[in-house]
């Protein structure tokens, strides 16, 4: 990413914090109950990461970025209302068939498969990083899950929670450099 788009590392922080804290949220569904105060901990931090990011976009929301090319605007809304529409069809269609537990992995997978289109959007290789793990805890949130006996939702709640977070607090070291 280049340092004239520095408005995009705070949105990084805010965005990915609040859905690090959604994802956190979401793990609670059907976790082991010892885990319970942990996701908690970190629906918490999550939310404090969140709303610094929020303070520092609104701070530098003057600062440029990459949206405001008109080109990587229209793509970022295709890929989010088609993420939408997509995860959502798909959800309603897992749950219709008896197989809701599938839920949380399919939209992991969805997000992680929405990283890739954003690259370019973001100009920043970074996020192919977490499209890349966002997808393996998707694939691998179903079987763990089987074998801890909690929801499949525990299992990516807690590992896209965490990879959400790590990217929020990456965002935020990166404006602290830039």
């Amino acid at each position: 990413m280049e340092l004239e788009y520095i408005r995009d590392y705070v949105m990084y922080t805010a965005i990915f914090g609040m859905f690090s804290f959604i994802w956190f949220g979401w793990a609670q569904e059907n976790p082991r109950k010892n885990w319970r105060k942990y996701m908690g901990i970190a629906s918490g931090i999550a939310l404090l990461v969140c709303l610094i990011g929020v303070y520092l976009s609104v701070t530098n929301w003057e600062e440029a970025t990459a949206l405001s090319e008109m080109n990587a605007l229209t793509t970022y809304i295709i890929v989010f209302y088609a993420q939408l529409i997509i995860g959502g069809l798909g959800a309603f269609l897992l749950t219709r068939k008896k197989k809701k537990d599938y839920v949380a992995p399919w939209i992991a997978f969805l997000v992680g498969v929405h990283f890739f289109w954003l690259v370019n959007v973001f100009d920043d290789s970074g996020l192919y990083i977490l499209a890349v793990l966002m997808i393996i805890i998707a694939v691998i949130s179903p079987r763990l899950s089987k074998r801890w006996g909690v929801a499949s939702s525990a299992i990516t709640g807690i590992g896209s929670g965490t990879v959400l977070f790590c990217f929020a607090i990456l965002g935020l070291i990166r404006y602290l450099l830039a």
